[in-house]
């Protein structure tokens, strides 16, 4: 690996790092941040929900687009946009006085977070080839996904040791040392006469905030209530819109043409059901392990340990044999592993014993995981032209938060807005569920890698 290949890496993984690692860190915070700040307008579990997927909703929605811009201006100077942006809605998240403030200050912090993780991958993409790349993209996968469930950890326990806030205050040297590496990657052309979607991003973001606030706030305020029903009505009206847009739009943030690469659209569906059940499993056990069984922050994050560690050490190697061999044997077995994780957890009660109910279960967890995500990932980003490379891994990195918000959003439905040890199992089942599902799909729709057409610039399948 050359000096320039070893900074891009370190570029790539720190600058998703913050995003990763805020999209889970926060979990465990939630219970306090409830108990600070809900209120009669706002009560805890919809506090809880909007704090997760208010970020998740600007992240998903805007990453389309910003894999678009990333092509567009030059991937390292969105890169440094997005990090400075991410960096001031941090703070903005540590100084909320309200619950309302922090929902909005989340919101803005996922268009920060839109802008960093298109334009980390898109670097490595253009900056290895062959195995090398799969090799990368398994260091970056470990890492920034390790984050993702390192998350519970830190953010354990800078609440218990600190506060909460401290979970957005640890962004800021992060950012500020991606920032002075960042000086040493040598600026990338842009890509002159395309486009931004702003009428595309209006109506996806417009349309998943219009769903999310009816599967969120239907239960407080009925389901038959005329605002739920026109926000969800409304939000899916919008939703179809911007698919319809899409297909005629000069220059769409979401290519539709994408989707003819057989793995690039299999895997996004296997990507749906994955990252949808990670989003759904990991909020309903965080708040299960303190509301319910009396963890403290920190031993929640503690207790998902396992996992992290199986992730940071088999991820990359993992990569390197889907490299080799091809990725559909890993994107079968891995999630179907990792749900048979979460069927163990079933055995869990309101004491969640560590030993016996807790650990198995995340241990089996963490190596479907590690088998899972680097062929996942490796697989989508191999099938698309590299040209494209911004706007494929801005589709499937949108893909994976949309899914995640849309469980997040089910979580009161399936708990039914109470969380015992009834409505944990539910939502462990339907975890479990989802994960399989993921399997069951790269069995049907991805083909190992031959070689690449040079012509047609597509990933060959067989």
């Amino acid at each position: 690996m050359t000096t320039l290949q070893r900074r891009v890496l370190v570029v790539a993984v720190l600058g998703s790092f913050v995003s990763f690692l805020d999209g889970t860190v926060v979990s465990v915070a939630l219970p306090s941040i409830a108990d600070e700040l809900s209120g009669p307008g706002m009560e805890a579990l919809s506090l809880q929900q909007w704090v997760v997927d208010a970020y998740l909703i600007t992240l998903g929605a805007l990453m389309l687009v910003a894999g678009s811009v990333s092509d567009v201006y030059g991937r390292r100077r969105v890169l440094a946009i997005g990090l400075v942006a991410f960096g001031v809605a941090s703070v903005l998240c540590a100084l909320a006085p309200t619950g309302p403030f922090l929902v909005l200050a989340r919101g803005l912090q996922g268009v920060g977070g839109a802008l960093l993780v298109p334009s980390s991958l898109a670097l490595i993409i253009a900056t290895f080839s062959g195995e090398a790349q799969s090799r990368a993209i398994g260091r970056w996968t470990a890492l920034t996904t390790g984050a993702m469930i390192f998350g519970p950890f830190v953010g354990g326990m800078l609440v218990d040791f600190a506060s909460w806030r401290w979970v957005f205050w640890i962004n800021v040297p992060v950012i500020a040392v991606t920032l002075w590496l960042l000086r040493g990657v040598p600026a990338a052309e842009g890509e002159p006469g395309r486009r931004i979607d702003i009428p595309g991003a209006v109506l996806a973001a417009l349309g998943l905030a219009g769903v999310v606030f009816g599967l969120i706030e239907g239960q407080r305020l009925g389901w038959t209530s005329a605002l739920i029903l026109t926000s969800v009505i409304g939000g899916a009206v919008m939703l179809v819109a911007f698919v319809l847009y899409q297909r005629r739009a000069a220059d769409p943030m979401l290519p539709l043409g994408l989707f003819k690469a057989r793995n690039f659209a299999w895997g996004n569906l296997a990507t749906t059901a994955i990252y949808g059940a990670l989003s759904l499993g990991g909020f309903v056990l965080t708040l299960f392990l303190q509301q319910v069984a009396g963890y403290s922050a920190t031993w929640s994050g503690v207790a998902q340990l396992p996992t992290t560690l199986a992730m940071i050490g088999l991820s990359a190697w993992f990569g390197t044999l889907a490299g080799r061999y091809g990725p559909r044997l890993f994107m079968t077995v891995g999630p179907i592993v990792a749900g048979a994780g979460f069927l163990l957890m079933l055995s869990m009660d309101e004491t969640a014993d560590y030993l016996t109910q807790v650990f198995p279960g995340q241990l089996v967890f963490g190596l479907g995981l590690s088998i899972t995500v680097a062929p996942l990932t490796a697989a989508i980003l191999g099938a698309v032209p590299t040209h494209d490379a911004g706007i494929g891994s801005a589709v499937n990195n949108a893909v994976a938060r949309v899914a995640g918000l849309v469980t997040v959003a089910f979580a009161g439905i399936i708990t039914g807005g109470v969380l015992d040890v009834a409505s944990l199992h539910r939502a462990f089942l339907v975890t479990a569920g989802l994960l399989i599902l993921g399997g069951l799909v790269s069995l049907v729709g991805i083909r190992n890698v031959r070689g690449v057409d040079p012509d047609a610039n597509l990933v060959k399948t067989s």
